[in-house]
């Protein structure tokens, strides 16, 4: 994975925002997940992995997603390769079952996450919310994601992305970023 200096997360609790290290503790899975520190100001994707000699093809975006159906929000967050964008307006919109679903603004995923913005990742997010995982980040012997701070990143194992609570695996999740 680059240039990233791992050790195991909970080893770096100072790395991690609390509901990542809440849920890392409450998982069994705390010995498959890792974590490095990074510049803060190279938390996002493309400065990332330039900066840390990490593939796209091993860097995972979580996206968080929602809609309205009977005045009532439904959220979902998005497991996506950087290579890769998550199909907002078709797979998830549907599987959300709403008419039309957007990016969660950043304030209300701040607030609802507990987490830093460009660093959200699917451990310890609000319990109803769906983890949907693309198979290409299930596949990854280790996905780099966030740890829900910008001044860190999470080394963690797409079979365990997979198998988190409420995540599910989902074919077509990520379309390919049209170039040009």
């Amino acid at each position: 994975m680059g240039r990233l200096a791992t050790e195991p997360a909970l080893s770096r609790p100072d790395l991690l925002a609390g509901p990542v290290k809440s849920a890392i503790e409450g998982s069994g899975a705390a010995g498959s997940v890792f974590v490095a520190p990074i510049d803060p100001s190279l938390a996002d994707t493309s400065e990332f992995c330039a900066a840390y000699d990490v593939s796209p093809a091993e860097s995972a975006n979580c996206v968080v997603v929602a809609g309205k159906r009977e005045g009532v929000e439904r959220v979902a967050a998005c497991m996506v390769l950087a290579t890769t964008r998550a199909d907002v307006n078709g797979v998830v919109r549907k599987l959300l079952g709403v008419r039309k679903a957007s990016f969660l603004p950043m304030s209300s995923a701040v607030e609802s996450t507990g987490m830093e913005y460009g660093g959200i990742t699917p451990l310890g997010l609000p319990a109803d919310w769906p983890i949907l995982v693309d198979p290409a980040v299930a596949a990854l012997p280790f996905a780099v994601v966030g740890s829900g701070v910008r001044g860190s990143k999470l080394a963690i194992r797409g079979a365990v992305l997979a198998a988190w609570p409420g995540a599910q695996v989902v074919e077509g999740l990520g379309r390919p970023v049209q170039r040009g």
